[in-house]
């Protein structure tokens, strides 16, 4: 078997609105840098704003994301907003899906003590409740009693998978567990919402966590710019003070292709970007495009 290495990324994330009426202000707040994480380097980012933000910070959250905030004022119809970043990110530790903390009964990875303190928060249900009679009963065949960690992961994981599918538009980010979970649709979003509302149900600690996923291309054909996406998926905290992650898009693990930009308690806290515009236009156009490119 070929041994995982540590992967370098380039990555491009575009946002252009455009819209049919003179903007003349714009004021943006979003979540565009990378972490910098164990086993995640920044190794350079800019976030580029056309036309020039006259104002413009940088900031952390609670959780200690990176937040940019600016400022247009110069009359527009057409407002870029543009994050270059390169990442360098390792494999995950070989014990880290299979060690002690994976391995142990799931029951033992709920937040208790002094140990569990800073995770406790992310055990908490969201305001409107999300943890429903119908979500725990979904996530109750995973929870059997004594099983490990890791298994109930894999196992929670590989149901949402099977049992959704995945349809772009057919969310929007204000859809709730309950409607996805009726629908049986949604989009990354929404399946990582769903997996932590399961996990939450039962005791555990679980983020949201955004950021970006490097596909690569079938074999023999070229690379597609700019058509990648941003991400979102969840992890899950152990005693040890490790994140597990688990992306039910994909029925995956998190591994060296992920790079994260954010985490919170809910898409809320790590959007990438949203904003407040002063405009009489009637109608508006938003574009994106990402590229996550290897170095």
């Amino acid at each position: 078997m070929t041994q995982a290495a540590t992967r370098r990324y380039e990555i491009t994330h575009r946002t252009t609105y455009r819209y049919s009426d003179v903007v003349t202000g714009s004021y943006g707040r979003g979540y565009l840098t990378p972490r910098e994480l164990p086993g995640q380097r920044r190794l350079s980012h800019e976030l580029l704003i056309e036309p020039e933000a006259a104002d413009s910070s940088i900031s952390r959250d609670a959780y200690g994301n990176t937040s940019s905030y600016f400022h247009v004022t110069e009359p527009h119809r057409t407002l870029t907003v543009t994050g270059h970043s390169l990442v360098e990110v390792d494999p995950p530790a070989p014990d880290l899906y299979e060690g002690p903390a994976a391995r142990a009964p799931w029951e033992i990875s709920r937040p208790v003590g002094p140990d569990g303190a800073l995770a406790c928060e992310f055990t908490l249900d969201l305001a409107p409740p999300e943890i429903t009679d119908e979500v725990r009963a979904y996530a109750a065949p995973s929870f059997v009693p004594e099983r490990p960690l890791i298994e109930v992961l894999r196992d929670l994981n590989s149901r949402i998978f099977r049992d959704f599918t995945y349809r772009s538009g057919s969310t929007t980010i204000s859809t709730g567990v309950a409607e996805v979970l009726a629908a049986r649709e949604g989009v990354c979003q929404d399946f990582a919402r769903l997996a932590i509302a399961c996990l939450r149900a039962n005791g555990l600690a679980a983020s949201y966590v955004s950021g970006y996923l490097a596909t690569d291309p079938p074999p023999g054909k070229e690379r597609m710019i700019g058509v990648d996406a941003t991400h979102a998926w969840a992890s899950v905290w152990t005693p040890q003070n490790q994140w597990l992650g688990l992306d039910p898009t994909n029925d995956q693990l998190v591994d060296e292709r992920y790079v994260v930009v954010g985490f919170g308690r809910d898409y809320a806290d790590v959007p990438p970007l949203r904003g407040i515009i002063y405009t009489e236009s009637e109608s508006s156009v938003i574009e994106v495009s990402v590229d996550v490119a290897p170095n």
